[in-house]
């Protein structure tokens, strides 16, 4: 979930830094969302004092927000490999590589070359991922995740070698939710003495409003790469606007680690009825960047959100051993 804060608090910060054109002319003559092939101090200091005041409000703001409901204790390290079925483990390699691709873009949007782009966005995409490591690392709820840090380079380490080697991105990584319905099931206690329902337990791990859902119900939320076939086959007439996306998601996420928890110390249990399984889902992708409109702005605004991916038909197999088809996903 505190990925996914940051995500939507950087998007809104970030939509005016880039879009995709070059061009030659002095910085006078520049339209404000167009990039130049040199340096342009008027854009480079400001965005590095709007970099620095932001990332001091966004540290400040999740501390309070998020981290000051819980205890504080000296630093730790927490192991949590597995817990939702890696699916946190996937939004942190999937927010430090879109956090790297905007910032890069951005400091191309300032004039920096090449190389200095890449290197500014592989640094502050990996800053900005483990401020909030070490943040867990003082909580007494979570701690410092080594596996956590792991997929955070490695998202920022997707990022650098396409852009390195490549020139651009081929493979994006995407997001996409759609929140999922859930059965209302009574559910009795272990000792037989007492019962709840699966809402009730939903509601106290996701909440009931929409944005809370989103936020925190990893059962909606998928992770994708998508394939730019057109970029990896130039000459083939396959639309550019079209990718093949590749997705992992869970279904069935009672609990972090298993589907039981303990409520004023009667325990319930529903993996029976309700078994854990990880997904992996086959799709068509809208790749937005390539959809060019004659405005730089809106340029700019598709190819920030092309960090989400537009719900399509999908084909579903999953660790149960079916097959689905999903209309949206």
């Amino acid at each position: 979930m505190k990925q996914i804060i940051l995500t939507i608090s950087l998007i809104l910060c970030c939509t005016f830094a880039y879009n995709q054109t070059n061009v030659t002319n002095n910085s006078s003559e520049l339209n404000f969302f167009q990039k130049p092939d040199t340096l342009i101090k008027s854009r480079f200091l400001p965005s590095v004092a709007f970099s620095a005041v932001s990332y001091t409000g966004f540290s400040v703001g999740l501390n309070h927000a998020w981290y000051k409901e819980f205890d504080q204790e000296p630093f730790h390290f927490f192991d949590d490999r597995g817990e939702w079925n890696n699916m946190d483990k996937y939004g942190h390699f999937y927010t430090a590589y879109f956090q790297g691709v905007l910032v890069y873009k951005g400091a191309k949007w300032t004039g920096l070359n090449d190389n200095n782009s890449i290197l500014t966005g592989f640094l502050l995409g990996t800053l900005f991922q483990s401020t909030i490591e070490v943040m867990d690392g003082f909580s007494s709820k979570w701690g410092f995740s080594k596996a956590d840090i792991a997929m955070n380079f490695a998202g920022s380490g997707a990022f650098v070698a396409q852009q390195k080697f490549w020139g651009e991105q081929r493979i994006h990584f995407k997001m996409s939710n759609v929140i999922p319905r859930y059965p209302d099931v009574q559910v009795t206690s272990l000792d037989g003495t007492t019962t709840t329902s699966t809402e009730t337990r939903l509601k106290s791990l996701f909440g009931t409003t929409y944005p809370e859902r989103f936020l925190k119900d990893y059962n909606g939320q998928v992770y994708w790469a998508c394939i730019d076939v057109k970029k990896f086959a130039p000459s083939s007439s396959f639309p550019k606007w079209l990718n093949i996306g590749i997705g992992y998601s869970a279904g069935n996420l009672y609990g972090g680690y298993e589907n039981k928890w303990e409520v004023d110390d009667q325990v319930y249990e529903v993996e029976s009825l309700f078994p854990r399984y990880s997904r992996f889902l086959l799709a068509p992708d809208i790749n937005l960047s390539s959809i060019r409109t004659k405005s730089y702005f809106w340029n700019g605004v598709l190819d920030i959100f092309d960090i989400f991916h537009v719900p399509m038909p999908a084909l579903e197999i999953n660790t149960l051993g079916e097959v689905h088809f999903h209309f949206f996903q």
